[in-house]
């Protein structure tokens, strides 16, 4: 299997293939033996759902040269019982014209307030902000959604408004603010 692998800590975020994001929505086993993890019973998180894999499997397979800008499974090396699959995180896309990025995550009920989204956040902005074309990154999340904007503020994001979507919030986090807490 190839794509970009990122490593945290604790985490292994696998980059999205075609061939991943085919075995996710046909063949469960077969996805577990591409990721080499188990896959538990309650993938996928909420807001991720077919509509947003299929997408992302258009949109990788039009666009091969763009590998590392989409989703990244969240593996966690040794659950105590082996790698397990505890989420995902990415990009909705390469960099706009404007420098723009943005990121998403989820992670499963049984692993969430542990880190992982925290852990994953940070390495998608590392390896986006080492690209000088990127000039900001951007999230959006729902208001009642507190954790999930926890993870935003802890990586410096900032509420920039409301989002793409009816009741969905933006935050913001501009290269400078970045650099600065480096």
């Amino acid at each position: 299997m190839n794509g970009t692998i990122l490593k945290t800590d604790r985490l292994e975020l696998i980059g999205c293939t075609p061939e991943l994001l085919r075995a996710e929505g046909e063949d469960r086993a077969r996805f577990g033996a591409l990721l080499e993890a188990r896959v538990p019973e309650a993938w996928p998180p909420e807001l991720y759902d077919d509509d947003a894999r299929l997408y992302t499997l258009r949109t990788a397979e039009a666009a091969p040269q763009d590998e590392g800008w989409w989703l990244y499974y969240l593996v966690l090396p040794d659950g105590g019982g082996g790698r397990e699959l505890v989420g995902l995180a990415g990009y909705k896309g390469p960099p706009a014209d404007d420098g723009t990025v943005e990121v998403g995550y989820g992670v499963l009920p049984e692993h969430r307030r542990r880190g992982y989204a925290s852990e994953a956040v940070g390495a998608l902005l590392e390896r986006a902000f080492a690209f000088p074309r990127v000039t900001r990154a951007v999230a959006e999340t729902y208001p009642e959604l507190v954790p999930s904007i926890g993870v935003l503020e802890k990586h410096g994001f900032a509420f920039a408004g409301d989002g793409s979507e009816e009741r969905v919030i933006r935050f913001e986090l501009p290269r400078g603010r970045w650099e600065a807490r480096r």
